[in-house]
């Protein structure tokens, strides 16, 4: 009726000002149990044969039932399967029904989910290291001994392969299997794998199933029916029963921290817990594990198991650096392409290669700016510039989702010098098209796979042939399996190296490295090109060299020098209100509050959040460091957060403001 599809903000707004009042009501159930009418003979054979004569006469439609029927040979059927196949009407059901001849009942139908993405069934011989790996895990599995591990492969060493084997351990033992991924992307190829191996004894738990495939894969998990669960995070709270493994596919991952909704918990921590209470071994895998992982397998915490070289004799792929900077002195640059990649991709069309390109922000430009004044297209609820999406021609804000109309003129000097900066996955698209007109160019980001199922028919394409070039975010890094592709390219490795965060270094190297991973899974040598405006920077030079180990020893006594993970425990404090002066006040009452608990930790001076603004709301925050040398088990950090929020909301005139309490966060920003 407004013309807008979230109107929440605008309802705060009004009720903060008492314009309008909010009421919460718990809703019914949306879904239930569903039940499809299905059809039999009602009377054995013989007896039905007795009514032809009476039936031909009457009703000749009736007739083609009963024989439809008969030639199922007692076996029920859907009704409409029934009147389609004999063209009837439910009349004559209802007829035949009245006479005994046939008997209607409704049957439960099971709402299963499908992916659209399938592979054919392939048989794998076990290295010797993986056959190691196994047996040490599956020891656990057989003796119900709970043990965290972390499984630190390379890129297509076949950790996949491991999970497989070590779930048919589990089955033997008559347990169940729970395996995380980092979000609904990387789950058409896992998913697929699993199908072929094990069938129907294998469920998915995530968002994009629809609300009654949910339900039913619920009740079937509660039932035993099903074995064997894959998901995101949100699987963790599956209720399946007798676990024997957990496995924590990519636990490097950030998407398995749930921050925005309380609990804000971490699934892969999460996971080690659970693993725990069900006496079972906790698989974490990865090609470049987190900081905090590798070095609770350094200290021991978690059991090291490596596999060092990937599986079929295929090689690790030629990683070069790109200096945009250079290339454009030497004149090879085409727009946002250099020249060395543009070659490279069109000599890996020529052999029919495949192509995986790289680009980690969605939309066509980021910023939309007037030339003459420097004024840039921000969003007006958020501290943030709004982003040029080509195709729907319009500007678009990645926190709150406004969406405006392309500025004409500059909305302060009124000039039409209006200008485009940045790049995003759909102009990549749009310039490989240019530069490549007769080659099938496939997007892969939020924005083009919003329709259930297209994620899995864009790989499918893929994986035979029909699509030569896969453009995407980071989606493209996580669990692609293509023997075909031989190239990566990736437009610009500055994309998540220059955010103010600790854990910028981190997530470049991982992104990088797991995207490069998607080159020369065959025995055809594979290659990456990474463009940059710094080739000689320290993250991108371990990238180059696939050097993890040399890549963690230095960014781990970083990490202690500044006091940062895992050698600090964090927790985030914030403060957030439509007002600022609210959001201000209340985190400096909230300070104020922790003064008195400082001993032990160290509580920096609050400040505006790096994002001030989203979604309308102010944000203001204080970070807290505890450190594990003397607060080991973080207890003091915890009793002294919540005794200061108490406090809060006992005394401060800022209580009716927003706080959020997020400890070990994944990101400051």
């Amino acid at each position: 009726m407004v013309g807008t599809s979230n109107i929440y903000s605008t309802l705060r707004k009004l009720e903060s000002e008492g314009a309008a009042t909010i009421l919460d009501e718990i809703e019914g159930a949306k879904v239930g149990i569903k039940t499809v009418k299905h059809a039999k003979l009602a009377k054995p054979a013989d007896e039905v044969y007795e009514f032809f004569p009476e039936v031909e006469n009457s009703a000749p439609k009736q007739l083609v039932i009963l024989m439809e029927l008969l030639s199922l040979k007692g076996e029920e059927v859907p009704q409409a399967e029934l009147l389609s196949k004999t063209n009837s009407n439910q009349s004559s059901v209802k007829s035949l029904e009245q006479k005994g001849l046939v008997e209607v009942f409704d049957k439960e139908i099971e709402r299963r989910y499908t992916e659209t993405y399938n592979e054919d069934i392939k048989t794998f011989k076990l290295t010797e290291p993986q056959k190691e790996i196994i047996d040490v895990v599956c020891a656990d599995i057989n003796e119900g001994k709970f043990n965290p591990y972390l499984l630190h492969g390379v890129t297509g060493s076949g950790k996949t392969q491991v999970y497989i084997e070590l779930a048919k351990t589990a089955l033997k033992k008559k347990k169940s299997v729970l395996i995380l991924v980092p979000e609904i992307s990387l789950t058409p190829q896992i998913t697929s794998r699993f199908l072929n191996e094990f069938g129907d004894i294998i469920t998915m738990m995530h968002s994009r199933m629809s609300l009654g495939e949910r339900f039913d894969s619920w009740r079937g998990m509660v039932k035993g029916k099903f074995k064997i669960v894959i998901g995101p995070r949100s699987a963790l709270f599956a209720p399946i029963k007798n676990i024997g493994l957990i496995v924590v596919d990519e636990e490097h991952d950030s998407s398995y921290k749930q921050y925005d909704m309380v609990p804000k918990y971490h699934a892969r921590d999460s996971a080690v817990m659970l693993a725990q209470f069900n006496n079972a071994p906790v698989l974490l895998g990865s090609a470049t594990p987190s900081i905090e992982s590798k070095h609770n397998a350094n200290t021991g915490k978690y059991k090291l198991l490596e596999l060092k070289e990937r599986v079929d004799n295929a090689k690790l792929p030629v990683i070069r650096l790109v200096d945009v900077k250079i290339e454009s002195k030497q004149k090879r640059m085409e727009s946002i392409f250099s020249k060395t990649l543009l070659d490279a991709i069109a000599e890996r069309l020529r052999k029919k290669e495949g192509v995986i390109i790289l680009q980690n922000r969605r939309g066509f430009a980021t910023q939309v700016f007037c030339e003459d004044c420097g004024e840039i297209e921000m969003c007006p609820n958020c501290s943030v510039s709004m982003v040029h999406h080509l195709h729907k021609n319009m500007i678009q804000c990645h926190y709150c989702g406004m969406i405006k109309r392309v500025p004409k003129a500059c909305s302060v000097c009124g000039s039409l010098s209006i200008k485009f900066f940045g790049t995003g996955t759909q102009k990549v698209e749009d310039e490989l098209d240019y530069y490549f007109p007769n080659v099938k160019i496939e997007r892969v980001d939020s924005d083009s796979i919003q329709r259930k199922g297209r994620l899995g028919v864009i790989l499918n394409q893929f994986r035979k042939g029909e699509i030569d070039i896969l453009v995407g975010t980071q989606m493209v890094s996580k669990g692609l399996d293509f023997s075909q592709v031989t190239l990566v390219g990736v437009i610009s490795a500055e994309t998540t190296l220059w955010l103010p965060d600790f854990r910028a270094d981190e997530r470049t190297f991982q992104l990088l490295t797991q995207v490069s991973g998607r080159a020369g899974r065959s025995s055809i040598e594979g290659e990456v090109l990474i463009q940059t405006q710094d080739h000689r920077n320290f993250v991108l030079q371990k990238v180059l060299m696939n050097d993890y180990p040399g890549f963690f020893s230095k960014e781990i006594v970083l990490r202690e020098k500044s006091g940062y993970p895992p050698f600090t425990r964090l927790c985030l404090i914030e403060a957030k209100d439509l007002k600022e002066e609210k959001a201000r006040g209340a985190v400096n009452d909230i300070f104020k509050f922790l003064s008195k608990y400082k001993k032990g930790l160290n509580v920096n001076q609050p400040t505006p959040a790096v994002i001030e603004r989203i979604k309308g709301f102010y944000r203001h925050q204080i970070l807290i460091k505890s450190y594990r040398d003397v607060d080991p088990s973080g207890r003091y950090l915890r009793d002294a957060v919540l005794n200061a929020y108490i406090e809060f909301n006992q005394k401060s005139r800022y209580r009716d403001v927003r706080v959020s309490i997020d400890v070990d966060p994944q990101s400051v920003i």
